[in-house]
């Protein structure tokens, strides 16, 4: 199935790299995401570097949000992204929090809480991520994500550790 039942949904997507020029790798990825069939981007936020979640021995990360408009079932979307990531050199290893070329998140999938074996939204790690919640504040300040609570409620237990906007 290609398309959700209730039409068009708004989605977050996280962005993220910091390999191969990390913020030429974000702005071409936004292009890309935009570019999809049946995806229209609705906001963008600032571009903020954080330092890298697990192996410090890795270069900073340039990360950023976007909203998009989308008649494409979350599976699907998911697999655009996935598709995104591989042409811009990723490559799936076994061990979490390496360095990257290209990391897209499906974050939120309009109201909708989705528990696959391919595919968790809210995304698990959102309430945590001060690279995911500020900039999705920015964008998106009154947003509630699903099972979670309001965003702006979220950050505020969230320190930035770290995280600056460098636009």
């Amino acid at each position: 199935m290609n398309k959700p039942n209730n039409g068009t949904v708004t989605a977050y997507i996280g962005l993220g790299s910091n390999l191969a020029d990390p913020v030429e790798q974000v702005r071409s990825a936004r292009a890309e995401c935009a570019a999809v069939p049946g995806v229209r981007e609705l906001a963008f936020s600032s571009l903020y570097r954080s330092p890298p979640m697990g192996p410090q021995d890795q270069p900073d990360y340039v990360n950023a949000v976007m909203a998009v408009s989308t008649d494409l079932a979350a599976p699907a979307l998911l697999h655009h992204l996935q598709h995104i990531e591989q042409v811009h050199g990723r490559v799936r290893v076994g061990e979490r929090w390496t360095a990257r070329t290209l990391d897209l998140d499906l974050l939120i999938y309009g109201e909708h809480r989705i528990e696959t074996a391919e595919l968790t939204v809210p995304h698990p790690g959102l309430s945590l991520r001060a690279f995911v919640l500020y900039p999705l504040f920015e964008i998106a300040p009154e947003l509630v994500a699903p099972g979670l609570g309001r965003i702006a409620d979220l950050i505020v237990n969230c320190p930035r550790g770290g995280l600056e906007r460098i636009n």
